[in-house]
């Protein structure tokens, strides 16, 4: 009998994220000590998008809203998918997101707090849209708007229009990503 399935952490990782967004929450002023505020508040988009994702994905409810709501009810996103557009999409772009501000420049930092802001109107307008809640639509305005908009004007005072660019690009080709993968996906079930 195996003690690690692979298959059991992708399909449970939300509850693993939001205990770990709640410790880094708690761990904050430890971390962030003697750091400038845009910096703090760059490491900050990480442990907000690991609350969303909670409302976000606690019962697989945001791949069920995708699959019956664009797909019919066919499997446009699989568990897995949504694991690795988490992971290596959120918490990766998060990790060096925070580590290029810290290490390079803080106007790298942009990359997070765009995709936190970016991610926020894309539920809003969804929700507007559909004229419906849609799973993580709370977080996206009680956490995500704030949290970035903040964060926004502290590193505007840093940075440049160039690293403003980058980070709307690198949000806007992350959430493209998604959206080519819910399209290839449905057109090889039609």
């Amino acid at each position: 009998m195996s003690y690690f399935s692979f298959a059991r952490l992708y399909t449970n990782w939300v509850y693993g994220g939001f205990l770990a967004g709640l410790l880094l929450f708690g761990l904050l002023s430890v971390f962030s000590h003697g750091w400038p505020l845009a910096l703090t508040l760059v490491f900050l988009q990480l442990p907000v998008y690991m609350l969303h994702q909670y409302e976000e994905h606690d019962a697989d409810r945001f791949r069920k809203f995708v699959n019956d709501h664009l797909g019919g009810g066919k499997e446009l996103l699989s568990p897995f998918a949504v694991f690795i557009i988490n992971i290596l999409g959120v918490w990766g772009v998060n990790l060096a997101a925070i580590l290029l501000a810290y290490c390079v420049h803080i106007g790298f930092g942009l990359i997070a707090v765009y995709l936190v802001l970016i991610n926020a109107i894309a539920h809003i307008g969804q929700g507007v849209m559909m004229r419906r809640y849609n799973p993580g639509l709370a977080t996206a305005v009680l956490l995500f708007l704030p949290a970035s908009g903040l964060a926004l004007w502290a590193i505007s005072q840093h940075t440049t229009f160039q690293f403003h660019c980058l980070g709307i690009i690198s949000a806007l080709a992350i959430h493209a990503l998604i959206v080519a993968h819910v399209v290839r996906k449905k057109r090889l079930l039609s």
